[in-house]
């Protein structure tokens, strides 16, 4: 069969009605039969999945994996990319069974389909449309602002950076099959002469921490971990399958301990304190793209092997509060008049400040009937929505997306007194562009430092050297997957919430952590945002400590107040390394110029612990075999720093090449005038909370922890400059570097929106 007659045959959308009588027709006919067939299998998973869900959610009590699932559940775009590849990895699967099936041996499809075949599977899955790179005819728009998914931030590669496009690799993958069966997949297959342990016994043996055990940072505050969390969800999210039922046998994964496409559920190890022996924990695979796995050799992929999808940009561009995909953008903007601002809330404010609106989802993710303080009635809150489906995994993640929403529209509101003539659209592009520079800002100057140390941060962040659009930004798997989540072990058990003394509230006290997992409600009826963002700038992070690692609330107690099965976030971060196939502890410690520790007495000496070299070796059977993650967290830290040397050197790589590789950084020449970069250099986290709480007083350094009385009142920390955005106005100042003088009032910095009201900052 041609070109023309398969694709006439594709198009009537039924099979051949005529004798196949050789080996050619035959094989198209198994090729249309095959996608036929694997879109039923994955449509259908997809709705039964759905259904699943929905039911889940709307009742009373919901398991912590079904929480998990809707948390990374793909939406709009990222699902449509999914949906494709999916149909792409289906539709080959059954071609090689269907073909073994009639010849009696296996035979890679590749021998069946000629280029034109493979072009028309392209098209019919809609992996062609998701791998095509957009048209980027230079516009202002696109010279000026960002786009929502950051396409086209590349001219020269319109994807590079892009949501929905492929996490990138710094080292080759290691799946079990060499394409994509997860590490650990089977159990009997050997690393190094010895089996990969459980991933619950080794959080059970090595980063097990009671909630009463835990040691404070006497340097750095609760911010400090929170922000690390913010910027993760800025930069990172792998979605998982959205079926929870395997594709082959259709097993459910939920009621399911067997591993089956997408299921990879966490197996519990004998004699476990808090799970059932031989029972399980579900865990989805994280979905694949296009083109990688079994379907690469159709985009000329030359490493064979499966690749995860990243929904979210790569760029520092505050991606939580707008959101990375059009279709979002515009859901969350306020179009109902021409202020450029971001939608808030219709039935709640904060003492006359704006909350995030509610989504329009039915479900009981978030929904908990409260009996509010001047009223018996009781009210049910639905979840929030931003930019960032995660906006709710917790109060104090909540808290941070409602400061962001508010100094947006107080942007907003200031741009249009100080800009009459701009449109909506000019204000919230250019209120977005400004707090998008904040971002980039505090995290390179503020947190960073403090993170990798200080001889890190100086080798690798110089002067800033400018765009070059040869350099990759997009965001490592082995950053989203393993180094980036260095912070889960400076998590305290509690979620603290203080009174304007910086004393624990008397009517809103501070609550467990496992008790502030999706509760929207607290922050409407339980005092607003302004004790949590207290909490976090007025008590300590957690030290990570090699004999103290991560809390029991979160190991044990996750989303136990809203279900009486917990879950283990140490576990699924292990887990997950191995679905993605991250290479060892050695593989990236060579990769960073490191040594790498051959047995257990070298890696003693590296870990400054005989004791948790030998619990490694003992569970590992080979240093080289270590998690990544694990690995990474249990090094001693860097001088300065938060982290060992290992994720001092992934983590800085990775935000050098977000640096160099963004033609929007707020320091390249041309994407803001002089005057404005000097503005936005002065930005600080104290004076965006100053502007948006009733907080009056405040540490310079909401990172460093110190004591309230060296706090500094709000009054004595200079408002940010919105002179340099005054296009037209007295004296004829425009945006220019032109020097021109501007009058007292406004270069002391732009107005105030407390409730309905502007004042002068």
């Amino acid at each position: 069969m041609n070109l023309h007659t398969f694709l006439f045959v594709v198009s009537c959308c039924v099979l051949t009605p005529y004798a196949l009588v050789n080996e050619e027709s035959a094989e198209s006919r198994i090729i249309l039969e095959s996608f036929e067939e694997a879109k039923k299998i994955v449509d259908s998973a997809y709705k039964f999945s759905r259904d699943e869900s929905l039911a889940r959610v709307r009742k009373d009590v919901i398991n912590p994996s079904d929480k998990f699932c809707l948390l990374r559940q793909p939406a709009r775009k990222t699902r449509e990319a999914v949906r494709a590849a999916d149909y792409m990895a289906q539709t080959l699967r059954l071609i090689s069974e269907k073909t073994h099936h009639a010849h009696k041996r296996s035979i890679n499809a590749t021998n069946l389909l000629t280029p034109e075949e493979l072009n028309t599977i392209m098209r019919l899955t809609g992996c062609s449309a998701q791998t095509r790179p957009p048209s980027c005819r230079t516009t202002p728009l696109i010279n000026k602002y960002r786009t929502a998914t950051s396409v086209c931030n590349n001219r020269r590669n319109p994807l590079l950076g892009a949501s929905n496009t492929p996490f990138t690799r710094w080292l080759p993958a290691q799946y079990e099959d060499n394409v994509s069966q997860p590490k650990g997949w089977n159990p009997n297959k050997l690393y190094n002469g010895a089996a990969l342990p459980l991933v619950r016994l080794v959080s059970n043996r090595i980063l097990s921490t009671a909630d009463a055990n835990v040691t404070s940072d006497r340097e750095f505050s609760y911010m400090l971990s929170i922000f690390g969390q913010w910027i993760n969800h800025d930069l990172s999210l792998a979605p998982s399958s959205p079926s929870i039922k395997s594709f082959s046998n259709g097993l459910n994964c939920v009621e399911s301990c067997e591993r089956s496409e997408p299921c990879f559920p966490i197996q519990v190890p004998k004699r476990d304190s808090h799970l059932s022996p031989n029972s399980c924990m579900p865990v989805f695979r994280s979905s694949p793209t296009c083109g990688s796995g079994n379907t690469a050799y159709m985009f000329g992929g030359s490493a064979n092997v499966r690749e995860q999808i990243n929904s979210l940009t790569a760029f520092l561009d505050a991606g939580q509060v707008y959101g990375s995909e059009d279709g979002l953008a515009k859901d969350l903007r306020d179009l109902s008049n021409d202020g450029g601002l971001l939608r808030v809330n219709k039935q709640y404010s904060d003492n006359g400040r704006e909350h995030l609106p509610f989504t329009s989802v039915n479900s009981n993710m978030c929904a908990t009937r409260r009996q509010t303080l001047n009223d018996t009635s009781l009210t049910e809150v639905p979840c929030f929505t931003a930019g960032d489906d995660r906006v709710n995994q917790n109060i104090v993640i909540t808290s941070l997306h409602i400061l962001f929403m508010r100094e947006h529209n107080r942007l907003a509101r200031a741009l249009r007194i100080l800009n009459p003539s701009w449109s909506s659209e000019t204000l919230y592009q250019e209120a977005r562009k400004i707090v998008g520079a904040y971002h980039q800002v505090m995290v390179v100057r503020d947190y960073l430092p403090h993170i990798v140390g200080p001889d890190t941060f100086n080798r690798r962040f110089g002067v800033y050297p400018g765009y070059n659009e040869s350099v990759d930004p997009s965001i490592a798997n082995v950053f989203g997957t393993a180094a980036f989540r260095f912070g889960h072990l400076t998590i305290q058990p509690m979620v603290f919430r203080l009174d304007e003394h910086y004393q624990n509230h008397p009517q809103f006290p501070s609550v467990p952590l496992f008790e502030a997992f999706f509760s929207p409600w607290r922050a409407i009826f339980e005092g607003g945002i302004d004790p949590l963002l207290r909490g976090l700038i007025g008590q300590p992070a957690k030290l990570n400590t090699q004999d103290h690692m991560m809390v029991d609330a979160l190991r044990e107690k996750m989303f136990a107040f809203i279900s009486p099965i917990a879950s283990d976030l140490a576990s699924l971060n292990l887990q997950r390394s191995r679905d993605h196939g991250i290479p060892g502890y050695n593989a990236w410690r060579q990769f960073c110029g490191l040594s790498t520790p051959e047995n257990e007495t070298e890696l003693a000496v590296m870990m400054n612990n005989t004791k948790l070299a030998h619990q490694l070796v003992k569970l590992y059977g080979n240093p080289a075999n270590i998690d990544v993650w694990l690995g990474g967290v249990a090094e001693p830290f860097v001088p300065g720093g938060r982290v060992g040397p290992l994720f001092a050197c992934l983590i800085s790589m990775q935000f050098q090449r977000i640096r160099e590789g963004d033609r929007l950084w707020w320091e390249n020449p041309g994407v803001f005038t002089k005057k404005q970069r000097t503005s936005l250099a002065t930005t600080s986290l104290a004076r965006i909370i100053c502007d948006n709480t009733g907080i009056s007083k405040v540490p310079k350094d909401p990172f460093r922890f110190s004591k309230p009385s060296s706090y500094v009142n709000c009054k004595n920390i200079p408002a940010f400059d919105l002179s340099p955005w005054i296009e037209t106005g007295v004296c004829g100042v425009g945006n220019s570097d032109s020097g021109n003088e501007i009058p007292q009032s406004l270069s002391k910095g732009p107005p105030d929106h407390q409730g309905d009201k502007v004042k002068s900052g």
